[in-house]
């Protein structure tokens, strides 16, 4: 009996690897204390490959397939352990599986604010992230200059590796590219496919490629986005004029129709006519009498007779034309204390404080003597 019959227990005769993580990237064989049998079979599946280290070096590299493991089909090997032809002993040397499928679903993106010179809105500070995926294209150059010894090297070992790289190249080539901010959600694609380009000589050195890469935000710190916001609401109230004459016409509806009257009306109206002046304002300082920008200058509005509402028993009472109130003084129902407002006004007023009131109470005769006197 063959002494290699009595140790059979201590070889290894198949060798073959499944993984059903897909995180694990390199997966070296167990072969502490055996010996890889003359003649055994290897088995190497779609998405994989298997490398030989011997005493410390690279020997051979096995893409998918069955293999037997003897010299006539390991001609590296054979060199390294100055086998002759038809010699039948065992050897040692570790076998690493590389799982050569593609890794999905990585992230990347900036930890610090990139700057840059927008040319529409100058110095800029922006953040981006995406996702992409790798492969090991080169398991010999991968297991030389990243693995290592290591028997179980996950894609989470590399990954943070890999996004220094990206960040790096992304900034770089975004601070260069002169495109506009409010531009670069439309060319993502592009800036991807740079990116990319940009990379793939870091990453080849690693015995990588990176076969897809996406940018899927880019995005600007809250307070300029906020900013933004506010230029596109003021793009789309659009005619300012015609805006803040609505305002106006909504004060003095809410106005008339507030039946809990008091200070709140008055306030609500003046807002709307201070509103509807501001709105008229340019927004680098008043636009000239007569000019508007894009087009033509409307006729002034008619002039109607000034009215006027009242406080009486805690409500607003009105609107009243300067004789109705007139009529109301004869009648004792309307006193120099009475408050009034009307459009234009800064809150409540006493009327004798109005000047075209108090000329209502000069006018009105005093009221008859009571009889008996």
């Amino acid at each position: 009996m063959a002494i290699f019959d009595i140790l059979g227990g201590e070889f290894i005769d198949i060798i073959e690897w499944t993984d059903d993580s897909r995180d694990t990237m390199v997966y070296r064989f167990p072969t502490v204390g055996k010996a890889i049998k003359y003649g055994a079979k290897l088995t190497v599946r779609e998405g994989q490959s298997a490398v030989f280290i011997h005493e410390g070096q690279l020997a051979d590299v096995f893409g998918p397939g069955l293999y037997m493991l003897e010299t006539n089909n390991m001609p590296v090997l054979t060199r390294l352990q100055h086998w002759d032809h038809g010699f039948r002993s065992p050897f040692k040397s570790e076998i690493y599986f590389v799982n050569t499928t593609r890794f999905n679903d990585l992230k990347w993106g900036t930890r610090n604010p990139v700057m840059l010179r927008d040319p529409e809105f100058g110095p800029v500070r922006l953040r981006a992230f995406g996702t992409y995926s790798m492969r090991v294209s080169d398991p010999a150059k991968f297991m030389l200059e990243i693995v290592g010894t290591d028997g179980e090297f996950t894609r989470d070992e590399i990954s943070y590796q890999l996004r220094n790289v990206i960040v790096q190249e992304f900034s770089r080539m975004i601070a260069g590219s002169g495109i506009p901010v409010l531009d670069m959600a439309a060319n993502t694609a592009d800036l991807g496919k740079i990116v990319a380009k940009a990379i793939a000589p870091t990453i080849a050195e690693y015995g990588l490629t990176i076969p897809e890469f996406y940018i899927e935000n880019i995005s600007l710190p809250d307070e300029v986005e906020k900013m933004l916001d506010k230029r596109t609401s003021m793009g789309i109230v659009g005619d300012l004029n015609r805006f803040g004459q609505y305002a106006q016409a909504e004060a003095i509806l809410n106005a008339s129709n507030n039946q809990g009257g008091g200070m709140g009306a008055g306030l609500g109206a003046a807002m709307g006519v201070g509103m509807g002046m501001a709105m008229r304002q340019g927004p680098w300082g008043a636009v000239p009498q007569g000019q508007q920008a894009g087009a033509a200058v409307p006729p002034p509005l008619p002039q109607s007779e000034k009215v006027w509402h009242i406080a009486a028993n805690g409500q607003a009472d009105g609107p009243y034309g300067r004789a109705d109130l007139g009529r109301l003084a004869r009648e004792g129902r309307f006193t120099r204390e009475t408050l009034v407002w009307t459009p234009g006004q800064d809150g409540w007023q006493p009327a004798d404080d109005v000047a075209e009131l108090a000329q209502l109470f000069t006018v009105s005769p005093p009221p008859p003597p009571l009889p008996g006197n």
